[in-house]
């Protein structure tokens, strides 16, 4: 075991991998370049278990990700150990040539875990990175995911994973877009966009330089779709839908439910085999059972409370449940539709 005397160790990663352009601003450490570690109380390098630890407002840089924490560990190998398409190779640690042929393949964090770009930002207790598959896990309290396009919290576990532009979030998960859209479910997984290709370096000489977009989104991948799992609850200005699986498409402004669906506006209730939901209009309906459940085949069930308050944004009288078609279109008090 060797203890460095310096609190900064930077773990130089060959340029041997292709550049890749500066315009992804997600949560990827698998690019290459240097892995630059500094820490306030000292780092220390385990030559035996091929681990380099850094204590005491650790930080660790690489490219235009940002890792901060409490303690970081390093783990590296000599090249080629990974069966998979392994990081750069570490060409030097702190002036030692014997670490030459050697590479980086995992990064742990814990305490006060803090993972940041320009644009993109995650939190929690402790994070692991796994370069290799690139792909972040964090556990512990406060999770959090937060991305020019949504936030996504959950309190069991944060899966990240750049390269797929997916991130799976378990325990009371909850996303929330930037225009307070909100899905909550057992887990959720979202997906984004690939991001743009880079603008020309220079433009045509022809055309006049064109004016920035102030989108973020062209430095983060776009929300595309969520699927949720387990007790899954949307959310209007007017009426909370759940059911035991769901799909929600931001371009769109539509979700999908199915599974023991169920329409509450106050005291109001409408339950049903599948729920449409424009999150733009507030607008849900229930799509009629084809058969079998507790409700007859091809017909949907409403509870309507005469007195309640929210019956005024309904408008017109209570009817009995639709029948039959795809959709139901009762009368306006049992569809749960805003008229």
């Amino acid at each position: 075991m060797k203890r460095l005397p310096i609190a900064a160790v930077p773990l130089y990663l060959a340029a041997s991998l292709l550049a890749f352009p500066a315009v992804a601003q997600q949560l990827d450490l698998s690019h290459g370049g240097p892995i630059d570690i500094t820490a306030r109380d000292g780092i220390e390098w385990r030559q035996a278990e091929q681990q380099v630890i850094a204590r005491g407002d650790a930080r660790a840089v690489r490219g235009t990700v940002t890792v901060t924490a409490d303690r970081l560990t390093a783990w590296y190998r000599k090249k080629g150990g990974s069966q998979t398409a392994a990081p750069a190779p570490v060409s030097g640690l702190a002036g030692d040539s014997s670490t030459e042929g050697n590479e980086v393949y995992r990064l742990q964090a814990d305490g006060h875990v803090h993972i940041f770009t320009a644009t993109d930002q995650a939190q929690g207790d402790r994070a692991t990175y796994d370069l290799d598959q690139s792909v972040l896990v964090m556990t512990g309290r406060d999770l959090k995911l937060t991305t020019p396009n949504n936030v996504i919290t959950a309190k069991d576990d944060l899966e990240y994973w750049p390269q797929k532009h997916m991130a799976v979030a378990r325990g009371n998960a909850v996303v929330v877009t930037t225009d307070a859209k909100r899905v909550a479910a057992d887990t959720l997984v979202a997906y984004t966009t690939d991001n743009p290709p880079p603008a020309p370096a220079t433009p045509a000489p022809a055309q006049p330089q064109a004016k920035p977009s102030g989108d973020p989104l062209a430095a983060s991948g776009k929300l595309q779709r969520v699927e949720a799992f387990g007790n899954v609850s949307v959310r209007t200005p007017t009426d909370t839908v759940t059911g035991d699986r769901g799909v929600y498409v931001p371009d769109t402004g539509m979700a999908r439910l199915g599974g023991n669906v169920r329409i509450t506006r106050g005291q109001n209730q409408l339950n049903g085999a599948e729920a449409d939901v424009n999150m733009k209009t507030g607008i849900a309906n229930l799509v009629a059972r084809t058969g079998g459940g507790a409700q007859q085949p091809g017909r949907v069930h409403g509870l309507v409370v005469p007195n309640d308050q929210t019956n005024k944004s309904l408008g017109g009288d209570s009817a009995a449940p639709a029948t039959g078609g795809t959709t139901s279109k009762p009368a306006a008090p049992a569809s749960g539709q805003k008229q």
